[in-house]
């Protein structure tokens, strides 16, 4: 079982670093890679995250409170923490 953080940002990363998740970061995921029992943290697009979910691994989606204005800026660890960051499990399938 491996777990990975998908993400591009530097704080976010730090973000989870600072709350002791340990996974391996990547900046992309391919999801003909995961295999069952394997653990996805990030924010995939739904139909990345529901590949991941068929493949038999759990998604955690990086879930923000982000207003307009701080949308497309580079978030700090502190400012993840102040715009209410947590991980939330979702299981995704296609219709």
């Amino acid at each position: 079982m491996t777990t990975y953080f998908v993400t591009r940002h530097k704080g976010a990363v730090e973000w989870a670093r600072g709350r002791g998740i340990k996974a391996q970061h990547i900046e992309h995921l391919d999801p003909d890679t995961i295999k069952p029992g394997d653990v996805v943290l990030g924010t995939l697009p739904v139909s990345v995250a529901a590949q991941v979910c068929t493949r038999g691994a759990k998604y955690l989606h990086l879930s923000l409170k982000t207003p307009p204005k701080r949308r497309g800026q580079e978030l700090s660890a502190e400012d993840m923490d102040e715009l209410g960051a947590e991980l939330i499990e979702y299981e995704i399938r296609r219709v």
